[in-house]
């Protein structure tokens, strides 16, 4: 009889056990004063026949098993980047390609700049927008206007096809289009009337927009903040805690393309400001497709 292979055969058993159960700890040794006990015994009963049996057995059942909790595995919630300097930012990379910002401050002259807000603060039909949610209908926390041959839907309504662009309006669009090679014609304008307004997380995905939308943000007025998350993988399901944060302060004039992917991979917001604030205007240029 081949008692080794069968010994072998069972120690491996109970190691596979051992590696399923997913137990967490260690076997204790025995504690002191029953460890004073063994010794004492080992040497009075050391002539003693079958006395060694008897100990081993005695250590064996003094022996336990102590259990631990599993240790968590410790994440820290990455640092919030700023962005305020002019560049083209690559702010994330994957399978399905990159997503890229590309930031000019003073894209128009301060000067410019104040006369083109007056015009627009001024002359832009500005109107409160209804939105419609799961729990029911909402006024959007600022004012907006819409100029571009077809209309715009989000948020589950849509805003009517405008066609006459206001004149600066259409100097503006040529002048990115000049300098940044991408072509728009559909205009997006929001108007931050003070800190309470603001626009909540979101992605500028909507099908009629196509895939990859290329976005042209640009601003005037008080400076606030353009905040953005990277959207979590499927296995986090939805949850945001971890997710990798942008900030970027966009002032008077300044000129913000988001590039690539960045609408599939990417949520962005102007958050509330509970503390005064002068208007703000931001003209975000995009291309608008017919529905198929």
């Amino acid at each position: 009889m081949c008692y080794g292979s069968e010994e072998v055969r069972f120690t491996r058993l109970m190691a596979d056990k051992r590696q399923r159960a997913r137990v967490q700890g260690s076997w204790a040794g025995p504690s002191k004063k029953a460890a004073s006990s063994l010794q004492a015994s080992k040497h009075s009963s050391e002539n003693v026949p079958g006395a060694h049996r008897l100990l081993k057995e005695q250590s064996t059942a003094d022996r336990r098993f102590v259990f631990q909790d599993p240790t968590e595995v410790q994440r820290k919630i990455p640092e919030e980047r700023i962005i305020d300097k002019e560049g083209v930012y690559k702010i994330s990379s994957g399978l399905t390609g990159v997503s890229r910002l590309h930031l000019i401050p003073g894209f128009v002259d301060p000067k410019e700049a104040d006369w083109m807000f007056e015009q627009l603060h001024m002359e832009i039909p500005w109107h409160q927008k209804t939105n419609i949610r799961q729990d029911g209908s909402y006024q959007e926390p600022r004012l907006t206007a819409w100029y571009g041959d077809l209309p715009y839907t989000y948020s589950r309504t849509a805003m009517k096809s405008n066609p006459h662009w206001h004149p600066l309006l259409t100097m503006l669009k040529d002048r990115i289009v000049e300098v940044t090679g991408y072509t728009f014609n559909s205009l997006l304008c929001n108007l931050y009337r003070n800190g309470k307004d603001s626009i909540d997380w979101h992605s500028d995905d909507e099908p009629s927009m196509g895939r990859n939308p290329i976005i042209a943000s640009l601003s005037f007025g008080e400076t606030r903040n353009f905040e953005m998350r990277k959207k979590p993988p499927p296995e986090e399901k939805g949850d945001y805690t971890y997710a990798e944060r942008i900030r970027i302060p966009l002032n008077h004039g300044c000129l913000l393309i988001m590039e690539g992917e960045t609408q599939k991979d990417w949520q962005h917001r102007v958050p509330k400001e509970y503390h005064d604030r002068s208007p703000r205007i931001n003209l975000t240029f995009r291309t608008i497709y017919p529905e198929a």
